[in-house]
């Protein structure tokens, strides 16, 4: 069964657009809860408090659990749910954006709104980090010295993360393992050290790899 990544924000980030001389600056951020979604929300409305609107959509949840918009006295379903199509369309988790609206005179027309605030929206998320966290364990294989070179070659082929070494009379290897190739990796060491080395879990996790790095959730 596939891993399917989990798409989220890691940075937030602010884009803007100009249409028509209407301002479009969108502000994202990630976001764990309801909660944290309205208190941004709020510190926004603080910071362009002269704005004509401050429209917003957020997704919290795995499979977006929780879906909230705003229109923000623009015409109905012509800012809030575009901007939470953007958000539903890119398959991006707990994440809130605010779109904050300068008026510049010349009505956009819905049409004009909605490719508006999903274009700041776009903005907006391209000027933020978006990851990729996969779903895995964290286990310690626990081994002797003579099962050492067999696991480490496996832990290279599948190319799963070493956390951490311990090396006694026995060694301890902690890896990070995809769920995806978890039963694979347990099959390929019971058969590798003929049952001798022992697994233990360490619990669940998300992961995801930032410039480079490994970055556990």
């Amino acid at each position: 069964m596939m891993n399917k990544p989990f798409r989220t924000v890691y940075t937030g980030g602010t884009g803007e657009i100009t249409e028509k001389k209407s301002r479009f600056i969108a502000n994202v951020a990630p976001v764990l809860t309801e909660d944290d979604a309205l208190e941004f929300i709020e510190q926004l409305k603080k910071k362009y408090w002269d704005a004509r609107h401050n429209c917003y959509a957020y997704v919290i949840g795995p499979k977006d659990e929780i879906q909230r918009c705003s229109d923000d006295g623009e015409p109905s379903k012509t800012a809030g749910r575009p901007i939470l199509d953007v958000l539903l369309g890119e398959e991006i988790h707990n994440t809130v954006i605010v779109v904050t609206r300068y008026f510049g005179g010349t009505l956009l027309g819905t049409g004009g709104l909605v490719r508006a605030y999903q274009s700041a929206a776009k903005e907006g998320l391209s000027c933020s980090t978006i990851v990729e966290k996969l779903k895995g364990q964290r286990i310690t294989v626990t081994t002797d010295y003579n099962g050492i070179g067999k696991i480490q070659y496996l832990i290279s082929q599948l190319g799963i993360t070493i956390l951490d070494t311990e090396y006694t009379d026995i060694v301890k290897i902690l890896i990070l393992i995809p769920d995806d190739i978890y039963t694979e990796f347990i099959k390929k060491t019971t058969e590798a050290t003929n049952g001798k080395a022992q697994v233990t879990e360490d619990g669940e996790v998300y992961f995801a790899t930032i410039s480079g790095q490994v970055e556990i959730f």
